[in-house]
């Protein structure tokens, strides 16, 4: 590969390791310049749900891009976006009746929290404070860092960064400390809550119960704290069913989606809110109203991509796919469970994870070790520090997923020796 002016995300060029060109990809499968055939583990870093270049969706963006490719969307509208926003109120919780259109898990997130802050500030209440999970991650703009774990991924902005009220990460058996410091937050008037459910993404895949987070909901709600999914990992099936919150009970107050929205063909983000904080940004006062846009928002053409994802959603087996992928993944992981390398392996729906060695963060160097050892075998896995975790799109066969599991037990061998 010639040399290229590109600045990759998450990469020290300096450590001059090599960077494959992908030139197609089709399903779960990855073709690159050199003739190599990659197995795409994670889903493109969790996007990639229903496989690539899914026919349906790369019609739709074909023929939306021919007719509407872009439009302003401040105080103009188009059919594919109300077509989406009225699909999502149809799959989604009955209580989230508005829909946000953004561009990214990040940017659906600072919505989120510029949604909740202006609620308590248009109803004339002071409340600022923000409780978050400890090890969240929710992404990478100001704000969104700001409600994430501090560590590695913003220690450089930290001046920037706003306060806020973290809670213990819920393991099991000691889960009553998160319960009892969110309780108390709630109750020193906390303005809003946010979690990932079930499921702590770049934290390390770790795993809470259902009836914790069933348990956190109830208490926002006693108290009046606003109740933020951030859904942008786990929603669209990746914990075996549409949304995270389902397997608790749940409704939030205000939802994030992102990566599977188009399927992964295309970057688009929503943020559904209640029916209350639309009403606290709603008046004759233009000075109340909500303060977020960007160039792009609700873009025709990725709008297209995601109406044709619902589509696939409501006419193909996807659920039945997702039950299938899950049952696979508990076969393979409980066959890796017992390799001397293996620490806490665990499983939610699609999503399957397990620790090698001792904990030693996201920067350990087992990761890029490993991240390479898989590629040689033709398997895109991307270790979080010392967690392996195996996330492929609902397509993949039964056939793909040993090569993955295959490659993983080489590498395991490799790393444990």
């Amino acid at each position: 590969m010639t040399h290229s002016s590109i600045w990759h995300p998450f990469t020290q060029h300096g450590l001059g390791e090599p960077i494959p060109k992908v030139t197609h990809a089709e399903g779960a499968v990855l073709h690159t310049e050199d003739g190599a055939r990659v197995i795409d583990a994670i889903s493109s870093w969790w996007v990639t749900t229903h496989g690539h270049a899914h026919p349906k969706i790369a019609a739709a963006i074909a023929r939306q891009a021919a007719r509407l490719d872009q439009i302003i969307f401040a105080g103009w509208t188009h059919e594919p976006a109300e077509e989406l926003a009225a699909g999502l109120r149809a799959m989604m919780p009955s209580s989230l009746t508005r829909v946000f259109f953004s561009d990214s898990g990040s940017t659906s997130v600072e919505v989120a929290l510029k949604m909740a802050l202006g609620h308590w500030l248009h109803r004339g209440e002071e409340r600022h404070r923000i409780v978050v999970l400890d090890n969240g991650y929710h992404g990478d703009t100001i704000g969104t860092m700001s409600v994430g774990a501090r560590g590695a991924f913003n220690r450089a902005y930290e001046p920037l960064l706003f306060d806020v009220t973290s809670i213990p990460f819920p393991y099991a058996g000691v889960g009553q400390a998160a319960i009892d410091a969110l309780e108390a937050a709630c109750r020193d008037g906390a303005a809003a809550f946010i979690v990932e459910p079930l499921v702590l993404g770049a934290g390390g895949m770790l795993m809470y119960a259902a009836e914790t987070l069933a348990e956190m909901r109830r208490i926002c709600a006693v108290h009046g704290t606003l109740f933020i999914a951030d859904e942008v990992m786990t929603g669209w099936g990746r914990t075996g069913t549409l949304l995270a919150c389902e397997q608790a009970g749940i409704e939030p107050d205000i939802l994030c989606l992102s990566k599977g929205l188009t399927g992964g063909a295309l970057p688009l983000a929503v943020t559904m809110a209640s029916e209350p904080l639309y009403a606290a940004h709603y008046g004759t006062d233009r000075g109340q109203m909500f303060f977020h846009s960007s160039s792009y928002t609700a873009n025709p053409v990725a709008c297209a991509a995601a109406n044709a994802n619902l589509t696939i959603w409501r006419e193909e087996p996807v659920e039945q796919r997702i039950a299938n992928l899950a049952q696979w993944q508990a076969k393979r992981l409980g066959k890796l469970a017992s390799h001397h390398s293996v620490r806490d392996p665990r499983q939610l729906g699609t999503i399957a994870a397990f620790d090698v060695g001792a904990a030693e963060g996201y920067l350990s160097d087992l990761a890029p070790r490993m991240l390479a050892m898989f590629r040689e075998r033709g398997v895109l896995l991307r270790p979080l520090g010392n967690t392996v975790y195996v996330m492929p799109p609902y397509c993949i066969g039964e056939e793909e997923l040993d090569m993955i599991y295959d490659a993983v037990s080489e590498v395991m061998d490799l790393v444990g020796s």
